[in-house]
């Protein structure tokens, strides 16, 4: 393997060590040391391989989005669905990812989104390029939904995958919240009311 290639891989490694730390604790409260030592990495390599504790998490933020545009599209692709099937499917992958314990794959946008966009702006730029990608994915499958009849809400697809994505964040936080499933309940409820499935 040549030395770029180890690089990449071993800075790659750090970024997954730590995301289920950054995840549960939040990025101000995990120092350094904590993201070395979960990531069997000695100390004082942190700054080989990025140039500020900021970059760190912008580079997060970056792969924890990619990862998560792969798994959207593996879901929202699906041809052998309607896209009202698409979008229920989506809604219970973000269901069960955050009610079933799976702390490295809890959402990094809901814990991180209010904390990094005060503290820094290229870390918000990214949160902010993200969200927006999300829901035009989302949208394009809402337009899909109301030409083939699916979806029977008539409403701009953009404004409804917006109010949508929008509505899955707000009832991830009362989960967070209430420590119980019925913000979700909720939640899907009103989708389904949204865009008429």
């Amino acid at each position: 393997m040549k030395i770029a290639e180890k690089h990449r891989a071993a800075r790659q490694h750090i970024l997954e060590a730590a995301r289920p730390l950054i995840g549960q604790r939040g990025f101000s409260a995990v120092g350094l040391a904590q993201i070395l030592d979960v990531a069997g990495i000695p100390k004082g390599s942190f700054y080989h391989y990025f140039e500020s504790k900021e970059a760190f998490g912008e580079a997060l933020l970056q792969t924890y989005i990619d990862d998560y545009l792969i798994k959207m599209d593996d879901i929202l692709g699906n041809d052998d669905e309607n896209a009202a099937q698409r979008i229920t499917r989506y809604c219970q992958f973000w269901r069960d990812t955050h009610i079933e314990g799976q702390i490295g794959n809890k959402c990094l946008i809901v814990k991180l989104a209010a904390e990094v966009s005060d503290l820094s702006e290229r870390m918000r730029a990214i949160l902010d390029v993200g969200t927006r990608t999300v829901i035009d994915r989302i949208s394009k499958v809402i337009a899909t939904g109301q030409e083939e009849g699916s979806i029977g809400s008539t409403q701009p697809a953009l404004m409804l995958a917006a109010s949508l994505y929008q509505l899955w964040l707000g009832s991830t936080l009362m989960v967070k919240i209430t420590h119980s499933s019925p913000p979700f309940d909720h939640a899907w409820e009103a989708s389904r009311r949204l865009l008429e499935i």
